[in-house]
């Protein structure tokens, strides 16, 4: 199998997204809605659960929402006023039908629907004590995790089993919850993953990110604060805070990749701020040029501030089709160069004699700004130079982004002048980690105390990773093994 995009295999991968609603005629539709919106944060699969007063009602696919969840027959048998939704990629469990979600149970409780954005660092620990309990597993997800310490709570009300459950696990998470008492969205102590509030009419909403109210015309209420519960029912909205305060630590990456850039994260434009990156990059970095040429898509709003700040002409150098999906042929050199050229394509007559600035969000494995580099050499392009809106990656994400053993990450083996030479670049810089700060609107990193986890670029994780730490290699073997047999 080839996929014809050369560009999006060597990206960091948000883990997924999650939307739900309360209290809407036709939920289920508005949840597929939702998730289109969500869909760049997860390719693999999705689902949907609803409750219709009486049933809880489930329906989840390999694959995107389109073609899936637009259908009249599947939309169909998901009735009722309350409905929850996730998109997945994983980075924890295998690509199987098993591990979608909404993952549902029925507890003691009653039905129990759970959509998951994030990574718990103590996931395999806690799975492991659970087995030894007698926990039957039907999944590799760390987020059943989370079913089994509400269902082994000795705690009496729904609420108080979810709090213990949560006091149990580490890590991030944002979570969706769909019960017969009403809908729970939170967040980790830390608000690493994002989840926001809003409302259509008398219906409440909660989703991963702000474009996903747009999308079904929905207000924008707040962000649901880190550590914070919010419970909506037929009887309103309920707030709890049961975890003891602790500075915030939001995954900055959602503001260089993640997010869409119509999206507000922590009360500002994503597109705004990834043009600010651009512009810090511009002075941190400049050079003598033609043109500023964008790495579709996600470069666009960082190279468009480069331009501003530098002066020098943006320009589209590289066309992308948005029209090729996947082409299914055997691999070979010279095919494979052939399939690449479908999705994305030198602009020859705009690049030939040229000195061009490139503008990329990240480099990760650097096979993709290799091909890049190249694309613009065979245009004819009289010096390629190559700057990125993100520190250099050193450090892999435990946190529900799907990145490299450290060994795979390019930055983690090389210098910047070394991986420059490896790409082909005539030079690369990246932004610094202060630069990425002031877009955000700050002086700088605080050292002392971050204001988002940044630790893919710096290593300072915000909290334990228990899995990396004390559990032994062979039982984290045998605890996801399925895995390899996927």
């Amino acid at each position: 199998m080839l996929t014809t995009n050369p560009f999006e295999d060597d990206k960091l991968r948000e883990e997924c997204g999650v939307f739900g609603i309360w209290g809407a005629d036709a939920a289920a539709a508005m949840v597929a809605l939702g998730l289109h919106a969500l869909q760049h944060r997860g390719q693999e699969a999705a689902g949907i659960s609803s409750w219709d007063g009486a049933l809880f009602h489930t329906h989840r696919a390999m694959g995107h929402v389109a073609g899936n969840f637009d259908r009249p027959d599947v939309i169909g048998r998901l009735p009722g006023r309350a409905a929850v939704g996730h998109v997945r990629y994983s980075t924890t469990g295998e690509t199987a039908l098993r591990n979608v979600q909404p993952l549902f149970a029925e507890l003691s409780s009653g039905g129990f629907a759970v959509a998951h954005n994030g990574n718990l660092s103590n996931a395999m620990k806690l799975r492991h004590d659970l087995v030894r309990r007698g926990s039957i597993f039907q999944s590799t997800s760390d987020t059943e995790t989370i079913i089994h310490l509400v269902a082994t709570s000795h705690y009496r009300t729904l609420i108080d089993k979810f709090i213990d459950a949560l006091k149990a696990v580490e890590g991030a998470y944002s979570l969706v919850c769909l019960t017969q008492e009403g809908m729970i969205g939170c967040r980790d102590p830390l608000g690493i993953r994002p989840l926001v509030l809003g409302r259509v009419g008398e219906a409440w909403i909660f989703a991963s990110e702000t474009v996903a109210l747009d999308v079904v015309g929905a207000e924008y209420i707040r962000d649901v604060e880190p550590g914070e519960l919010v419970i909506v029912s037929d009887k309103g909205l309920r707030s709890h805070r049961p975890f003891k305060p602790v500075a915030p630590r939001p995954c900055i990456f959602e503001h260089v990749y993640f997010s869409r850039p119509d999206s507000i994260v922590d009360g500002t434009s994503v597109y705004s701020v990834r043009k600010a990156i651009g512009a810090q990059l511009a002075i941190e970095s400049p050079v003598e040029a033609d043109l500023v040429v964008p790495v579709p898509d996600s470069g666009v709003p960082a190279a468009i501030g480069y331009a501003q700040q530098s002066g020098l002409p943006f320009e589209l150098g590289i066309i992308r089709s948005h029209y090729v999906g996947r082409t299914f042929i055997q691999p070979g050199d010279q095919v494979r160069h052939l399939g690449v050229k479908l999705k994305h394509n030198a602009n020859r007559a705009l690049i030939d004699g040229k000195r061009i600035v490139l503008i990329d969000d990240s480099i990760v494995r650097g096979t993709t700004s290799l091909k890049i580099v190249q694309m613009m050499r065979d245009a004819g392009a009289r010096e390629v130079h190559m700057r990125i809106a993100s520190p250099p990656t050193r450090h892999s994400c435990y946190y529900g982004v799907d990145t490299p053993e450290r060994a795979k990450l390019l930055a983690a083996q090389m210098t910047v002048a070394q991986m420059s030479d490896y790409i082909n670049a005539d030079s690369l810089a990246f932004v610094s980690v202060d630069g990425l700060y002031k877009a955000r609107g700050e002086e700088g990193r605080d050292a002392r105390q971050p204001t988002h986890c940044d630790a893919c670029f710096t290593g300072a994780y915000p909290t334990h990773l228990t899995d990396q730490e004390e559990v032994a290699p062979e039982d984290q073997l045998s605890i996801f093994a399925e895995r390899v047999v996927a």
